[in-house]
């Protein structure tokens, strides 16, 4: 494992021939050239048609000329940093053959008796940010892992959300804009001197709005590193067919970026897989299944080939189990271990449940077992004297002699294998004396030893204070804009008189 992340050293899963891989980026341009994308906002029509794409106003739509898409994707950095306020900690995206994985999101946190969703609670929200500062394999933080938490008006559940991740935690930071926030994103980003890696979501099929086109033109401008995410739906918004989807969401991926790198060249950008298909048989976009597997591991042999970093959410961090059980185990490792052969840039994995709905702390104790033994296998196999061990081989001998005492073993058996934390390998009868324990068992020791005894860095007392200020001033901002309702205040107002507040 190096410093932050894990080094692969295997080859990269290919699902695609080089020939297909051209097909598919060729497709993706002709789409462009020939369908164009539905972009209204002024200002990007007037930097597109000042670069030769084909702009109809009367249409809203744009054509883009192959030979400026690819302009434009070989001035997009292939990888940069990406800073933390510990720079220990910061990232280097597309650094060739490392992936960091991040945690999943959901909306609420669930009750582990019932397992109905709730929204969790300030201290929860804090305690959840504690716990991923700590777990080893976890490099960073996702944006929204809860979106907000209770008492906290919808205009500022992101808000409090990135605050809470900046003060709790030295890991790098992912969040999204909603409501204009992302002013107030920006701002906590350059208080505490780090990167916040923002998200821009074009719409599905070929669309960028009007909003969306505002923040790339900002993240760009202001050199603020951000994601930018299609998303369509296999046989809703998108082809039902794999190499359609590809191309769609290629074709959308392409649009947001070339406007990006015109505006300004260099912008920092990672390529965000979130694609999904639709199961028809229900309605909902069908969670943890082959299909989303193939796509993911195309995607990324798509984007490697063009040189571009990569973030996947749409398969190790979705399982469409309501419970912590076998089916959740299940789809989160085959999901997370075919995106981690085909070598994405970053991995969002830890916590998630029920589709998108769902985080649980336990969840993400329980994943970083899973991201532990993932990232060991990529890292392969070290074949050299020491590892082939021929001299010890020879001066063991056959029967009687054993390897059990050697040196040799003392300094490898750790390094060769990962060592679960929260699983159960225990012989039968040592596991009946310890109280016959579960893997959740053991995840909720685990987890309530870190809470008690991890301490995070907290920020400076001038950074502390900057935070506060600039949430304040949104507070003020969006109760006077009427986007926070007499309601939401009084019980936001108890929320932040609480004595123990920020942390509960």
């Amino acid at each position: 494992m190096t410093k932050m992340g894990f080094r692969r050293n295997i080859e990269p899963l290919k699902v695609l021939s080089d020939a297909e891989v051209e097909a598919i980026h060729g497709g993706a341009l002709k789409v462009l050239e020939r369908t164009g994308v539905a972009i209204t906002e002024e200002r990007a029509l007037r930097l597109l048609e000042a670069n030769g794409c084909l702009v109809d106003r009367g249409e809203g739509r744009v054509r883009f000329p192959p030979d400026l898409v690819d302009e434009c994707i070989a001035v997009c950095p292939s990888s940069f940093m990406y800073r933390s306020r510990d720079p220990e900690k910061s990232l280097e995206i597309g650094e060739p053959n490392t992936t960091y994985f991040i945690p999943s999101q959901g909306l609420n946190t669930v009750d582990l008796d019932s397992w109905r969703p709730r929204r969790p609670t300030r201290k929860e929200f804090y305690d959840q940010v504690k716990l991923i500062d700590a777990l080893p394999t976890i490099h960073g933080h996702t944006c929204f892992p809860w979106f907000g938490f209770d008492k906290v008006p919808e205009a500022m559940a992101l808000l409090e959300s990135n605050a809470a991740k900046i003060r709790w935690s030295t890991k790098v930071q992912v969040e999204g804009a909603v409501m204009g926030n992302e002013r107030f994103h920006l701002a906590m980003a350059r208080a505490t001197d780090q990167d916040v890696l923002q998200l821009t979501n074009p719409a599905a099929p070929l669309a960028i709005t009007d909003d969306t086109v505002a923040k790339i033109l900002l993240f760009a401008e202001n050199d603020v590193p951000f994601n930018i995410t299609p998303g369509p739906v296999g046989g809703a918004t998108g082809p039902a067919t794999i190499a359609g989807m590809l191309i769609s969401n290629n074709a959308a991926f392409l649009a947001a970026m070339t406007l990006a790198q015109l505006h300004r060249p260099g912008a920092r950008i990672v390529n965000v897989n979130m694609c999904l298909q639709l199961d028809m048989r229900s309605g909902v976009p069908f969670f943890a299944q082959a299909g989303n597997f193939l796509h993911d591991t195309a995607f990324h042999q798509v984007s490697r080939h063009l040189g571009l970093p990569t973030l996947t959410t749409a398969s190790g961090n979705y399982t469409g189990s309501k419970m912590m059980d076998i089916q959740a185990g299940a789809e989160t490792a085959m999901g997370a271990t075919c995106s981690i052969l085909s070598g994405p840039s970053m991995l969002s994995l830890h916590g998630g449940l029920t589709q998108q709905k769902v985080l649980h702390p336990l969840k993400l104790v329980l994943d970083d077992d899973i991201a532990g033994m993932l990232g060991r296998f990529i890292e392969g196999i070290e074949v050299d004297d020491e590892t082939m061990a021929l001299d010890l081989i020879d001066s063991v001998g056959p029967l009687p002699g054993t390897f059990l005492t050697t040196s040799h073993t003392r300094k490898w058996w750790r390094h060769e294998q990962y060592v679960p934390k929260s699983t159960d390998h225990l012989p039968y009868e040592q596991w009946v004396d310890g109280g016959s324990k579960g893997a959740l068992d053991h995840a909720r020791d685990r987890m309530e030893e870190i809470l008690m005894t991890y301490e995070p860095t907290p920020l400076l007392p001038a950074q502390e204070e900057a935070i506060e200020g600039i949430l304040q001033e949104a507070r003020e901002y969006y109760r006077r804009v009427g986007l926070i309702s007499d309601d939401e205040w009084r019980l936001y107002q108890e929320d932040l008189k609480s004595p123990d507040y920020p942390y509960a």
